[in-house]
């Protein structure tokens, strides 16, 4: 697919320390690309460079192919438009805010009445068209940012936590709903945020950010369950990270050792090789019975004692230990049906295809 903007060789440098380091990124025409990564870690950054905003100390922007000088052309700034985690009403109407961007434009009269129309529609606040924009509530608020954003179909729209702000309720029902707009549009978006389940729902693709640095690109499956380091895997919920030595690989099922306990996944290693396993919680059942493994279903079967147990919501996080230190998330009722408690022995099963095995890298970022 045709990079609309891409990044090359990168650095955005502040007080002689440089913040932002970017081999590549590429920004494909009709994705939404989500940058995934903890607060500080030079996701803001990115979109004011993107947005042409920020010159960078070194590095290359391409716009649609074309290298880009600094300062960017007029044309390819009003191209792009950016919303913040703060809607930032201006003052007037909710009709008039989102008109601002094609008034500045020169559009006016019957186009601009219709295109605002459309926009208030897309985010069903047609009805407060002729209210105080800056007396809407702030989910209200962040429809009206967003329509404002979109009502001149940018060639890219770029999202900094839009929706960070929102109480729990508000932004479940808005996720879906921004999802479907920028579809439906084809609109090319970069959207920013922290929130694991923000990104997956919302993303094609996602850029895991840390510390300035990409560190994985990908398909939102690869990246949550095909991370690329230890540091990724972190980062996106897979809590089990077990240090391993591979012992044998049969056509691509491998045997592992892991502090005493063999574990088997399917994984290209070769013999000796020193792993990572990557266990997901979600992907781990629990059972009081230690009967003989179905190994049809599942070919790993660890036995522990129940550590402490932590009730998230709807499910429950139960902490074992195995030899080594696992995590499993079951429903409320799993853990009523077993009825669980602090030193109650268990078996943890879990299936080798639910392994994501990385090479351990010796004194780097997987320590």
């Amino acid at each position: 697919m045709k990079a609309i903007l891409r990044l090359k060789d990168v650095e955005v440098a502040l007080g002689g320390k440089t913040i932002l380091n970017i081999k590549e990124l590429d920004v494909r025409s009709e994705e939404i690309l989500t940058i995934l990564g903890p607060t500080g870690s030079g996701k803001s950054t990115t979109l004011k460079l993107m947005a042409f905003l920020i010159k960078p100390k070194k590095g290359e922007l391409f716009w649609q192919g074309k290298k880009v000088r600094f300062p960017a052309p007029l044309v390819i700034r009003r191209s792009i438009s950016m919303t913040f985690q703060d809607p930032l009403p201006f003052e007037g109407t909710v009709f008039e805010n989102v008109a601002y961007g094609l008034r500045i434009r020169g559009i006016k009269g019957k186009e601009l009445r219709t295109r605002v129309e459309e926009a208030l529609e897309l985010f069903s606040i047609s009805h407060l068209k002729n209210q105080s924009a800056k007396k809407v509530s702030g989910g209200e608020a962040q429809r009206v940012a967003l329509a404002r954003s979109l009502v001149f179909r940018p060639s890219l729209l770029l999202l900094d936590e839009p929706l960070a702000s929102l109480d729990p309720i508000t932004k479940e029902g808005m996720i879906p709903e921004l999802h479907k707009v920028l579809k439906q549009l084809g609109i090319t978006c970069v959207y920013v945020t922290h929130d694991q389940e923000e990104a997956f729902a919302l993303a094609d693709r996602i850029a895991v950010m840390e510390q300035g640095e990409i560190i994985q690109v990908g398909t939102k499956e690869d990246v949550f369950f095909k991370p690329g380091d230890v540091r990724v895997a972190r980062f996106v919920g897979a809590e089990n990270l077990i240090p391993a030595v591979i012992l044998s690989n049969e056509e691509g099922l491998v045997t592992m050792k892991a502090q005493g306990k063999t574990l088997e996944a399917v994984a290209p290693f070769p013999q000796g090789t020193g792993v990572i396993a990557c266990i997901r919680p979600e992907e781990i059942t629990l059972k009081k019975d230690g009967a003989a493994l179905d190994r049809v279903t599942a070919r790993n079967q660890l036995p522990g004692i129940v550590l402490s147990l932590e009730t998230l919501g709807p499910v429950i996080k139960v902490s074992l230990d195995c030899g080594f230190q696992i995590k499993a998330l079951i429903t409320r009722r799993s853990a009523s049906d077993l009825n669980l408690k602090p030193g109650d022995a268990i078996f943890a099963t879990f299936k080798a295809t639910a392994v994501h095995v990385i090479p351990e890298v010796k004194g780097g970022t997987n320590g």
